[in-house]
């Protein structure tokens, strides 16, 4: 049985966003001074990562279909998160399981997945807060330009593996 721990992902480019409750002082478009994105369980922090740009997006192992997809994250102006795209090694993991409207395209040679779409412009995914169950199965990794990798499933127990992520201004 693994205990939670405390992760901390430092990066040398400390350009962060804003968020979480508070508004972007930001017309320029450039990433403010002092957001992380919080990684908690059951109210303990077990991860803080600072974001370096205004995006961040999470894999996972599909259940249904065995591959990976990741879904991905745009902070806005109101420190909430929008979901901007979905991506997956497989493409019935967008047409079957995600039932897009949109027709899903090849990813570019640099992504991580094969293939991408936006989800439904009519209705945007909105989140100040987002719980993810973090098994060993799902295997959810969060991703933050810059940093390593973060595998969520190493930090929490099967028996109780929901974690929550949101936005937190650091000092």
């Amino acid at each position: 049985m693994r205990k939670p721990a405390v992760v901390v992902v430092s990066l040398a480019c400390l350009g962060m966003l804003a968020g979480g409750g508070f508004a972007f002082a930001d017309p320029a478009g450039t990433a403010p001074q002092g957001v992380s994105l919080s990684i908690t369980h059951d109210d303990d922090e077990l991860a803080s990562v600072p974001l370096p740009g205004k995006s961040f997006s999470v894999s996972y192992r599909n259940s249904l279909y065995g591959t990976l997809a990741e879904e991905r994250y745009t902070v806005e102006p109101d420190g909430t998160y929008v979901l901007d795209q979905i991506a997956a090694d497989q493409l019935a993991v967008l047409e079957e399981y995600y039932a897009v409207p949109g027709a899903p395209t090849a990813a570019g040679v640099s992504d991580r997945r094969n293939w991408v779409v936006e989800p439904d412009p009519a209705r945007p995914a909105v989140f100040e807060k987002l719980s993810l169950a973090a098994t060993d199965l799902g295997q959810r990794t969060l991703h933050v330009p810059g940093a390593p990798p973060l595998e969520l499933w190493t930090l929490v127990d099967d028996s109780n593996p929901f974690v929550e992520l949101h936005l937190e201004e650091t000092p």
